[in-house]
């Protein structure tokens, strides 16, 4: 596997380079950005709490790193918060909790709430590529068979690797050729959820009765996949990447609820991570791929240093019912995240690419005209794409983030960001 995002700084890539703003070819790495319960229905924790505001704050850090990694590219990120792992932990926990009812109703329930904003999404570049000229029939990366065609369900549900153009419209349009590559990067990341989703009811029994094989199965696996030791070919070979390097981690979120972190001692737990990771560490440091230390092109690296970083992290995790501190200035951003996180994720990377012809529009203004003042905003552009994205992601929350309540069941709302009309908190999100 190799998740290997890569960004851009606003200037126009060479066609035969790495694409320039953001995710990866194909499928890359970078949120849970499944979708967590209905924060009114949360049930309370044993302690007498409603929703985990430690958890949701780790997903909503991780939304926001996710973002700030694609527009700058810096692989060190990947280091210091590996945001996928992080994320698929909190899902497998969100996963255990759930498995308490019939799992068949489960899994359907979070495929029911995972789709429908697939399904706006998907519509969108679809019709893109669609009124570009693309035609799935003709592409000669699917064979051009109706058989190869038919990829593009992937688009619906994403049991493997939606297909896409390479290259579609021209360098001078609005959005550079490689964005169908871009925009579809993402859609790796529900790929592996959907098959950890399929996978949960075996996956917990096999833990209950056996936790440490069950545990530790996913990173030799991953040493065996991920390391050229066997190779699969195609996207089959990038699934079972995926799924073994999240693997871990998505276990450690059953470990998590099921309350099993908690009977290993501190010390040991935490002493265990760290040497863990710091066998992540040296084997990057053999294995670096062309942006250096980005785990995410290192796939032993990115699920041993995952791996402990959410021990870590969940070992120590308080549980808050509300932000502590100078924290509680960000609940309602929290909140916001947190119930539009698989709109922000579909979308974020999309509206990266279009912050570009928006800023292209200031090169046209009349104090524009000189060297200097071209020169600096050349320097300036990434700075300027990284104050742009968030305002579009506001957009994108109010133009889609209510299918996320209807999938859920639940009234549709513009802006849930915990506050009543009136101003009010609202209690339980």
């Amino acid at each position: 596997m190799t998740h290997g995002y890569t960004t851009g700084t606003g200037t126009t890539p060479d066609p035969e380079s790495t694409p320039a703003y953001g995710i990866p070819q194909q499928r890359q790495q970078e949120p849970e950005l499944a979708p967590g319960p209905d924060p009114a229905k949360a049930k309370p924790k044993a302690g007498g709490g409603g929703r985990d505001r430690y958890l949701d704050l780790l997903r909503s850090i991780a939304l926001v790193r996710v973002v700030v990694y694609h527009l700058f590219g810096w692989a060190w990120l990947s280091v210091l918060f590996p945001s996928m792992g992080v994320m698929f932990a909190l899902a497998g926990s969100l996963m255990a909790r759930s498995l308490n009812r019939p799992a068949l109703g489960v899994i359907k329930g979070r495929l029911r709430r995972l789709l429908p904003p697939l399904w706006a999404f998907s519509a969108v570049v679809l019709v893109l590529t669609f009124a570009m000229g693309w035609n799935p029939l003709k592409d000669p990366d699917l064979g051009g068979t109706w058989w190869g065609a038919a990829k593009v369900f992937d688009y619906l549900v994403p049991f493997g690797a939606p297909p896409y153009p390479e290259h579609l419209g021209s360098e001078s349009g609005l959005l550079e050729s490689t964005w169908a590559d871009q925009a579809a990067g993402p859609l790796w990341y529900l790929r592996a959820y959907l098959w950890f989703v399929i996978a949960s009811p075996l996956l917990l029994w096999a833990f209950r009765r056996v936790p440490w094989a069950t545990l530790l199965a996913p990173l030799l696996l991953t040493a065996v996949v991920g390391t050229g030791l066997v190779t699969i070919p195609g996207e089959t070979g990038n699934a079972v990447s995926d799924f073994a390097v999240y693997g871990g981690c998505w276990v450690l979120g059953f470990a998590h609820h099921e309350g099993r972190l908690r009977e290993v001692p501190r010390y040991l737990a935490v002493s265990a991570a760290t040497v863990i990771m710091g066998f992540g560490l040296w084997w990057a440091s053999g294995h670096l791929g062309p942006d250096g230390w980005d785990l995410n092109d290192i796939p032993l690296a990115q699920a041993t240093w995952s791996f402990g970083i959410v021990v870590i992290l969940l070992q120590y995790a308080p549980s808050w019912q509300e932000l502590p501190g100078r924290l509680a200035r960000f609940d309602k951003l929290v909140t916001l995240s947190n119930n539009r996180a698989v709109t922000i994720y579909l979308w974020h990377n999309l509206l990266i690419m279009a912050t570009v012809p928006i800023i292209d529009q200031l090169y046209n203004l009349p104090f524009m005209e000189s060297d200097s003042a071209t020169a600096l905003l050349d320097k300036a552009d990434t700075f300027l794409m990284f104050l742009l994205i968030w305002p579009l992601i506001a957009v994108a929350i109010l133009a889609f983030g209510w299918i996320e309540d209807i999938a859920a069941k639940r009234g549709p709302r513009l802006w849930p960001n915990g506050v009543s009309g009136g101003g009010s908190r609202r209690r339980g999100t």
